[in-house]
């Protein structure tokens, strides 16, 4: 497979894997970092999770070349806690969260989620879904435009663009990507135009985002894998932007910060209580010179580690 998974040495070393562990690759995508898992198991079993039907058939076989120790599971992993009732998955030696769209999602020009291709308006990675970029464009009210461009796209020019699309509605729904691109361009200051970077990257990144629910109960999956590790048991995250790797750091440091206890209290060392996990990186690890010139869209990556220590 031509495809470079993000960070994918780091990650994988950052599992620790036993060869006899029980471990949940949570975003299969097209199947890197999954592969290197399975090249560590021997009785151990990987379950590969993703709501990309595209990304689960491919990624099937290029894994059987490898070995036969792993499963995948058709649906998304905000549903965790059904996945691991259903296949009756008590405790976990690593779970890998590899966040955002995939590359050959991206490079799809039939799937819409790049300004790059003219396309039907998409995003979904999940095909059964109805809601796609198409509805949230042409059905969201100007307030909600707004609330998701500027939450999810941290765009400063939120309003102009929600002001424009809703205008350009009136005449015709916007149907494709080039379309949507030029309603944004027409709505920004020639100041804007002129600065580096493509002008409509930040409302596509929040309309991929509002179309995928890709920031909806991350926290609660986070805080859902972490109780389930087993002892030395890792949760491995990968995120592409701030939104994401705030709510990972907020929930790792909720469990790897000391308890706060008041200094006037006397209390030996012995006394005071220990966290149970440890982060592995205080820093988040980013990727190499060489790996970015290898793969650009690796240079938003920002991987975190959480360890458990104790039962």
């Amino acid at each position: 497979m031509k495809h470079v998974s993000v960070l994918l040495e780091k990650s994988v070393e950052s599992l620790n894997i036993k060869p006899d562990g029980i471990y949940i690759d949570a975003t299969l995508g097209r199947g890197g970092h999954s592969y290197e898992i399975l090249r560590f198991l021997t009785s151990g079993h990987l379950y590969c999770i993703d709501k990309d039907i595209v990304a689960l058939e491919e990624s099937k076989e290029y894994l059987s070349k490898v070995s036969q120790n792993f499963t995948v599971i058709h649906d998304d992993f905000k549903n965790l806690k059904h996945i691991l009732n259903e296949y009756k998955i008590e405790r976990i030696d690593g779970i890998l969260f590899d966040l955002g769209v995939s590359s050959p999602q991206f490079d799809d020009p039939n799937r819409g989620f790049s300004y790059r291709y003219d396309a039907r308006l998409d995003m979904r990675m999940d095909q059964r879904q109805a809601l796609s970029a198409y509805e949230i464009t042409n059905e969201y009210s100007f307030h909600e435009l707004l609330r998701i461009f500027k939450d999810y796209g941290e765009e400063a020019n939120a309003k102009l663009i929600a002001r424009a699309i809703e205008k350009k509605r009136l005449e015709k729904p916007i149907e494709t990507t080039f379309e949507l691109v030029e309603v944004i361009k027409s709505a920004l200051p020639q100041k804007v135009l002129k600065k580096k970077g493509h002008p409509a990257k930040q409302v596509f990144q929040s309309l991929r985002i509002e179309v995928n629910q890709e920031l909806e109960q991350l926290d609660e999956v986070l805080h859902l894998a972490v109780n389930k590790l087993k002892l030395d048991g890792r949760v491995v995250v990968i995120t592409f932007h701030s939104l994401e790797d705030r709510i990972v750091k907020r929930v790792f440091q909720s469990y790897a910060d000391e308890v706060k206890v008041n200094k006037r209290i006397p209390l030996l060392a012995s006394q005071l209580e220990k966290p149970k996990y440890a982060l592995l990186n205080r820093k988040p690890v980013t990727a190499t010179e060489e790996e970015m010139e290898l793969n650009p869209r690796s240079k938003s990556a920002k991987l975190r580690v959480l360890k458990r220590l104790e039962e």
